[in-house]
């Protein structure tokens, strides 16, 4: 019988394969040369990745090869290979256990193209920037060269490429529902998520002998079989429908409830026959037992793939349950037709503990881009050398973003020890440190140690967000331990400031004084990034973020801080153009916010659908997944147009005069032409300077503020 175990063994306690012998190699390798130089024959596992190769904690590759090596497995790493042909591909050999293939820290399609699916000139995490290095939909190429080059080599696909694209999911770039990446790359197993205990476990019963097709019971992972395969007789298949009903609405069991329903039982069709039978009262904890073993070893059913590409209401109502069977202590498998075979979806891993937190970032990393790039500048590495990750995960639940999707929402954080350690490190190992710590953060800065207070209570909600619509009253925003350690780091020998560059929680931050207290007198370097997102409740509500009541709170205490410290300090509020729910109206309150608080922005961030992601079924099916979905449940606002998406852009940026005509044309058009003009009063003047790139008049001689570049 398949057991899903909600128990896993440490990371930490496996016993090392016998190649742990050839010792800690000073890079992983990237040629035979080096191979020979450490005295490897060939490799356990080969790592193909779209980025370059940095040995770093920051970088995928870097940090399950360290730890695939720390078990005793020879790594290599074949980095941003030519994949035109399968040759760059045996570079290494063939690998005895399996290739592992991502497309590296980034989806490649966000890499390579921007929101308006115009190519970008760049790649952060190419030396000297160079683009195009990597291919679209890298993990599907790159596992086609594999093959091709080995045909009856293991392939193993992951990163976030791989985990946005586990079941049937739209496509922004092509404007379609495409089927699951599994069938596209032909992998043997994809890892979704946190790979670190699917990958060692693979790799360990892999090296033990078992066949890969028969490795079903790993978390985090997903694979195909054969339609309608089950792992057991124990096992029982339920439809999504009984999960969220789609269509017309049927009076079933509540799946949300937090403790089971009693049933009342069946009169029976004789009354008074067979009073004399033994009634057994069945205790509560036995119930809940028994609940939570057939839960277990269910699986729910998802439509089909050929249903939800062309059906939105299916697509929506299928995102709607893939969210809501997300949490690790109660998600069950999922599984979803595609043609005549089935994907199966294992529920999420368990995340990682703080000892194995701290196992893997204490792992010997030599903190720098491989020797063979040379000096060549890549511009990742400059960003985070001097930076260090305290937790991951993010329990914010925001719709358009995958980190959730990907890292899970419960918070996984570092020890205090831990984390000063590596402080030491980057202080004694990594060139160029001049005393200053660019961030100590994650998916968001202050979610570090922050947690349900009840495990019980974690393990059975489901809900999307633990601080929407307000800040859960099961949850524990205490920041003393992050104030602990802010104060720790600073006070190291050799360390001259600290500073945080994460994204910042204002709603949970406003909750302690004494953290904001801390964080603006000694860590700001005279800017802090914060994301509103939007100040309109239509677009809020449909982003899962909170009113502009919470920034005004956060924005009062900074203010008052910065003032008793001495500092002048702004906050550099992130916001997001055409997000689904959102009107011309809403962009235009927006903009005048922006006047009326002096914010030019430079850059702005307009929606970019992803794959799995709430906001993006939202865009897809003009449905909101957020509640039952049905024929005649709740439509969205959805912004599709270039010419509606330019414009809700051109509001971010009303002071740039070459906005200015398409924003007198909506004004009119809107009845608001009564914000032309060239007062205060007015958001954009109404005569247009000469040249396109000529700058806004009407802000010249007025008071200083900063202009911010956006994400």
């Amino acid at each position: 019988m398949m057991q899903i175990t909600a128990s896993p063994k440490s990371i930490a306690s496996y016993r090392p394969y016998w190649a742990q012998r050839f010792g800690v190699a000073p890079f992983l390798p990237m040629s035979r040369d080096e191979m020979a130089q450490l005295g490897w024959d060939s490799c356990d596992i080969i790592l193909v990745t779209g980025d370059a190769y940095i040995d770093h904690p920051s970088f995928g590759m870097a940090l399950v090869g360290r730890l695939l090596e720390a078990q005793g497995f020879r790594v290599g790493i074949i980095s941003q290979p030519d994949w035109h042909s399968a040759a760059d591909f045996k570079r290494l050999g063939k690998p005895n256990l399996f290739f592992g293939i991502t497309a590296g820290n980034m989806d490649s399609m966000v890499n390579r193209y921007t929101s308006d699916r115009k190519t970008r000139s760049d790649d952060a995490y190419t030396p000297h920037a160079e683009p195009d290095k990597r291919p679209d939909r890298a993990v599907i190429v790159y596992a086609q060269r594999a093959r091709e080059a080995f045909s009856d080599a293991t392939l193993v696909i992951g990163s976030i490429e791989a985990s946005l694209r586990r079941i049937a999911h739209y496509d922004y770039w092509s404007d379609k529902v495409r089927r699951s990446i599994l069938p596209d790359s032909k992998a043997d197993l994809l890892i979704f998520g946190n790979a670190e205990r699917a990958l060692v476990e693979l790799a360990h019963r892999l090296a033990k002998g078992e066949k890969i097709e028969t490795i079903r019971d790993l978390r985090g992972t997903a694979f195909m079989t054969s339609a309608g395969w089950l792992p057991s007789a124990e096992w029982a298949e339920a439809d999504s429908i009984t999960v969220d009903t789609p269509g017309a609405a049927h009076v079933h069991t509540d799946p949300y409830a937090m403790e089971p329903q009693r049933q009342t039982a069946a009169p029976s069709p004789n009354p008074g026959e067979g009073t004399s039978q033994s009634i057994r009262i069945v205790p509560k904890a036995e119930r809940l037992a028994a609940r939570r073993d057939a839960r277990a070893h269910t699986v729910v059913r998802l439509p089909d793939y050929e249903v939800v590409k062309d059906d939105p209401i299916l697509y929506a109502h299928a995102s709607r349950t893939f969210h809501l069977e997300s949490n690790p202590g109660n998600a069950r498998a999922l599984v979803q037709r595609h043609g005549d075979r089935d994907v199966w979806l294992n529920p999420p891993p368990i995340p990682l503990t703080t000892p194995e937190m701290d196992y893997i970032y204490g792992l010997p990393y030599a903190r720098q881009p491989h020797p063979g790039y040379g000096d060549a500048k890549i511009p990742a590495w400059e960003m985070i050398r001097f930076s260090v990750n305290i937790m991951r995960g993010c329990f914010g639940g925001c719709t358009f973003c995958s980190i959730t999707e990907h890292e899970g929402r419960i918070i996984q954080s570092r020890s205090e020890q831990s984390i000063l350690h590596e402080i030491e490190e980057i202080r004694d190992k990594t060139p160029g440190f001049t005393g200053v710590i660019s961030d100590l953060g994650g998916p968001t800065a202050n979610m570090y140690r922050l947690a349900c207070k009840d495990p019980k209570i974690e393990s059975s909600c489901r809900r999307l967000s633990c601080v929407y619509p307000g800040v859960c009253e099961n949850l524990n925003t205490d920041h003393a331990p992050l104030i602990q350690v802010y104060k720790k780091a600073r006070a190291l020998p050799g360390i001259k400031k600290i500073l945080i560059s994460s994204g910042l929680r204002y709603d949970l931050a406003v909750r302690s004084p004494e953290y904001v207290k801390e964080l603006v007198t000694h860590h700001v370097g005279g800017y802090l990034k914060i994301a509103p997102e939007h100040i309109e409740e239509g677009p809020l509500s449909k982003m899962m973020k909170p009113g502009i009541g919470s920034y005004d709170k956060f924005k009062a205490m900074f203010d008052k801080y910065s003032k008793e410290a001495g500092k002048e300090q702004y906050l550099i509020p992130y916001f997001i153009a055409a997000h689904p729910g959102t009107s011309d109206v809403d962009m235009l309150n927006l903009a005048l916010w922006l006047k009326r608080n002096n914010f030019r922005l430079d850059q702005v961030q307009t929606f970019l659908p992803t794959p799995l992601a709430l906001a993006t079924a939202m865009w897809h099916t003009g449905k909101n997944p957020l509640r039952k979905v049905s024929d005649t449940s709740e439509t969205v606002t959805i912004i599709k147009s270039g010419t509606q998406r330019r414009l809700h852009k051109a509001f971010l940026r009303y002071h740039d005069a070459k906005n200015w005509p398409m924003l007198r044309e909506a004004l009119k058009r809107m009845g608001r032409a009564d914000l032309i003009g060239n007062g205060q009063r007015h958001l954009i003047p109404g005569w247009q300077p000469a040249g396109d790139a000529a700058r806004a008049p009407g802000l010249r001689g007025k008071k200083k503020v900063p202009v911010f570049r956006d994400r």
